[in-house]
């Protein structure tokens, strides 16, 4: 296969280590250089080839790397996910593209009953080194199943890795990062966050991939985020400080495993924690994280975790979404309860 080429504008990006780059383009940047750097890496998914995915996250790929490496799959999920077992199984890295979130389901029997298992099924015999991408949350005005967070499901499950960027930098190293990994890797996308900007550096050293970082230190409270809901946390907190309170934001990054570690430091400095996901509250990644935090932070706790969530219902329809997405006036409501307890 002849050598990859780049149009002007990849190639002129390339040639800076540190760029302002949309997650899209950060995304894109980041798959392209595992394929570069790996040929058993390979691309699956609705609409990924000719037309670089409905977020075009794949644009242009398909043309520099061939129909072999990048291919345009029928519309069954079910089948794309238990053709990437068989290709893993055979050596290869194929990365799956689910074109949005709630589609996800017709695969879920493949990710849980094979994804999930098959590693320890075959006492380590045969490695999973796959990578299923999956655009979440809401906030695009979609149809119906276009905006959901599916994320607990996976989280629940043994032997899945779940993660999810919030900002450029973090999506270029960390597609990487779980294209390397030699166990299957969700890998969850902020779709409304996908345009919003930041600066990369291409020639940094990344962090860990299964690691919590704290973007903004604080003392009153702790807010406590991933994806979607990561900006959010932060305007929270640059609107809080114009009325002196102090707020610390973490960005969880992983899901499962999930890193507290720097969450549990936060809270015993601060005293308080309120959680902010889109997803519905109940049996969440947010109440696995209010249990934990009160099991291993209990004497340090001024006040009761707080959870700003999605409400327990179906997402609704568009024009309504604005009511269930948390937002700015939820997130600081959350904290003048915790603040007044």
């Amino acid at each position: 296969m002849a050598a990859p080429t780049m149009d002007r504008s990849t190639a002129a990006a390339a040639a800076s280590p540190v760029q302002t780059l949309t997650i899209s383009k950060a995304l894109n940047m980041g798959l392209r250089a595992s394929m570069e750097a790996n040929p058993k890496v390979i691309m699956m998914g609705e609409d990924i080839g000719k037309l670089g995915g409905v977020f075009r996250i794949t644009d242009g790929l398909q043309k520099d790397f061939g129909e072999q490496r990048v291919l345009d799959t029928p519309l069954a999920e079910s089948g794309i996910i238990g053709t990437a077992v068989g290709l893993a199984i055979r050596g290869y890295r194929p990365v799956c593209e689910i074109q949005f979130d709630g589609f996800i389901f017709p695969g879920f029997d493949q990710i849980v009953s094979q994804v999930a298992k098959l590693h320890y099924r075959t006492q380590g015999k045969n490695k999973l080194p796959m990578v299923i991408r999956v655009p979440f949350g809401g906030g695009i005005g979609a149809v119906e199943h276009h905006s959901e967070s599916p994320e607990s499901y996976f989280a629940h499950t043994a032997g899945l890795k779940v993660v999810s960027c919030s900002n450029p930098a973090d999506a270029y190293w960390m597609i990487q990062q779980a294209i390397d990994c030699d166990d299957p890797v969700l890998f969850f996308e902020p779709k409304r966050r996908y345009y919003e900007k930041g600066e990369v550096d291409t020639t940094a050293t990344p962090g860990k991939l299964f690691e919590s970082r704290v973007l903004r230190s604080g003392t009153d409270a702790t807010l406590v985020a991933y994806g979607p809901m990561v900006r959010t946390s932060l305007d929270a907190a640059a609107a809080a400080a114009e009325d002196g309170t102090s707020l610390e934001v973490i960005d969880l990054r992983t899901l499962s495993p999930l890193d507290l570690a720097p969450v549990y430091d936060s809270v015993r400095r601060t005293g308080r924690l309120i959680v902010v996901s889109e997803a519905p509250s109940e049996a969440s990644i947010s109440s696995e994280i209010a249990a934990k935090v009160q099991q291993e932070c209990f004497y340090s706790l001024q006040a009761p975790v707080l959870r700003v969530t999605g409400f327990d219902t179906p997402y609704p329809p568009s024009k309504l979404e604005e009511e269930f997405l948390p937002d700015l006036d939820r997130v600081l409501h959350a904290v003048d309860r915790s603040l007044a307890w």
